[in-house]
């Protein structure tokens, strides 16, 4: 217990007679509870090191003592002179953290075995009191952290058990393979592919293992078959065996993944079966992939429910219900998807899918959707610039230059149709567009490079005469544009391949060929075709039946050349 405190007029009243020896808690017959008081003189020099306070009593000096019943003493002779110089018993500071129920503890208790060895080595190291258990905590902590220079910390006298520190986690992904500098050399499919699974093994989270699943459907993509020949039948066996395991494999962990719940799983492994992967013979698997698009437009997945409600409009793996595919296309356009806002916006202009024809709601929907339009879902955006084109009464009116702009921002996320629309329109003039070649070229290669089969059969125009300062002229890319047109499945491009081999403009004659590609297009209902294959005029090579009159003076503009415009005597556009 932490001795008492006396201020300096309480002490120098009291008058008590200091005795010349202090007892010793160390014997058992010593009994005395009248313990030596400190003189005014001698307290006024131990309150010399700190100023006192009228709101805070001064604290005992910090020294250590050799016996726990000393201050106990003290500070039951301090009580008994206060009550009788004031008639009733004084609340000290230490009393003010007791129970009023509690007995006060006794002086005379025996020392146990340890409290000497603690005495002994906190006088030898000098360190400060031990905190007294029965004191106030608050009055206790207030002095220490305002006067001790060097506040006793609170310790617990009962053991501690300390916890060892447990290991470091392994890590999730080893890099020990990996080699520096010069050293440094990119790891073989099947080396990259097995560190993968390793670390994919490591953890479970459900996201990682997506993601190491989704890996390995792209893997079995990329991963190479060669050629078959007579000799490497059964390496060519073993390269199909180790894609089909590898698709095996991920298939697995997705329907796993997809039996737990996870959202991304499901999805991807609905859209897996509709694209034929992971399914018999590798055919389309729609009774698989719409239960599956299900769950996940339950999830909040708006892709699933856009195509979930596309099964249900077609009856793809369910019955053809437009009900319940306007129920999906809502629940997804609800969720701001491009795809499913411009399907209700057509089916509100045409009246389809059940709905009333309200074109006017119609638009609304397109609008929303070209405010979301995307490389995948451009089409909100080419079909406004064709509204906008016409109008529509009392709803759309006509802006060939907002047309023009909607085109184009349709055509800068790679949408052909309008990219091909555009190349027309400054290839003409059109739309108040101004005739520029170089935009023309633009805006037709862009499509082109999409098999867009108008598109590349208008390049072939483009070549056939060229641009100054924009496109040389080139006959054999002409060819090979016409011939791509051709095989895309263009009528007239079939005709033009026929007519290049038979006359050989960009390539070697052929008529063999010429008139294979003569019957195709005359069976698709092309007159001239038809007329070649009776026997008519072969014309010659630059001459008046050629395809083009070429000349230095003549500039030929691409409405004449490409569509059979000024110029009479083209005989392919």
């Amino acid at each position: 217990m932490r001795p008492a405190i006396c201020r300096l007029s309480d002490c120098a009243s009291l008058q008590v007679a200091a005795s010349s020896s202090t007892p010793s808690s160390t014997s058992a017959s010593t009994t005395s509870t009248t313990p030596t008081l400190l003189s005014s003189s001698a307290m006024y020099a131990q309150g010399q090191s700190r100023p006192s306070s009228a709101y805070l009593p001064d604290t005992a000096p910090q020294r250590p003592y050799t016996e726990y019943d000393q201050p106990d003493a003290q500070q039951d002779a301090q009580y008994t002179a206060q009550y009788a110089r004031h008639g009733r018993p004084p609340r000290s500071s230490s009393m003010q953290g007791r129970s009023p129920s509690r007995p006060a503890r006794s002086s005379s208790r025996p020392p146990t075995q340890f409290e000497p060895q603690y005495d002994a080595y906190a006088y030898d190291q000098e360190l400060p009191t031990p905190p007294d258990q029965d004191a106030d905590d608050f009055y206790t902590a207030s002095q220490t952290n305002l006067y001790d220079e060097q506040p006793y910390p609170a310790q617990s006298i009962a053991p501690q058990s300390v916890r060892a520190p447990s290991p470091p986690p392994a890590p999730v992904l080893d890099h020990s393979h990996l080699r520096p500098g010069n050293q440094a050399a990119l790891l073989s499919h099947e080396r990259t592919l097995e560190l993968y699974r390793a670390n994919a093994k490591k953890t479970q989270d459900p996201d990682l293992q997506f993601e190491f699943a989704v890996f390995m459907i792209d893997a079995s993509k990329n991963m190479p078959i060669p050629e078959p020949t007579p000799g490497n039948v059964m390496d060519v066996e073993k390269a199909v065996q180790k894609r089909e395991d590898l698709i095996r494999e991920a298939t697995s962990l997705l329907k796993r993944l997809a039996d737990r719940g996870h959202m991304p799983s499901q999805y991807f492994l609905a859209d897996c079966y509709v694209n034929g992967i992971g399914t018999h013979k590798s055919r389309q698997d729609f009774d698989r992939a719409f239960p599956l698009f299900v769950l996940a437009a339950k999830h909040g997945h708006p892709d699933a429910a856009y195509r979930a409600g596309t099964c249900c409009e077609n009856g793809w793996g369910c019955r053809r219900e437009s009900a319940k595919a306007i129920q999906f296309y809502r629940k997804a356009a609800a969720a701001g998807h491009p795809g499913a806002l411009y399907r209700l916006g057509i089916a509100e202009l045409n009246g389809e899918l059940g709905m009333s024809k309200s074109p006017r709601e119609g638009v609304k929907w397109l609008k929303r959707s070209a405010e979301h339009a995307t490389a995948e879902y451009p089409h909100a955006l080419h079909e406004l610039a064709l509204l906008h084109e016409r109008g529509i009464d009392n709803v759309l009116f006509v802006d060939y230059e907002y047309s023009a702009e909607l085109l184009a921002q349709a055509a800068e996320l790679g949408y052909a149709p309008s990219a091909y629309r555009l190349g027309e329109c400054y290839e003409y003039g059109k739309m108040g567009c101004p005739q520029d070649p170089a935009l023309s070229i633009h805006y037709y290669n862009i499509a082109a490079q999409q098999n867009h089969r108008d598109a590349c059969f208008a390049l072939t125009a483009w070549y056939l005469v060229g641009s100054p300062g924009v496109l040389p002229q080139s006959d054999t890319e002409a060819y090979l544009w016409a011939r791509k047109a051709a095989e895309a499945g263009l009528v007239k491009a079939m005709y033009a391949v026929g007519y290049f081999l038979e006359v050989g403009i960009g390539t070697e004659p052929n008529v063999t060929e010429a008139t294979t590609w003569y019957k195709r297009a005359a069976d698709q209902g092309d007159r001239r075709a038809s007329q070649r294959l009776k026997g008519g005029p072969v014309p010659t090579p630059g001459g008046p039946g050629s395809v083009l009159h070429r000349s230095a003076s003549d500039e030929v503009s691409t409405s004449a050349a490409g569509k059979g415009g000024k110029d009479k005597d083209c005989i392919i556009m």
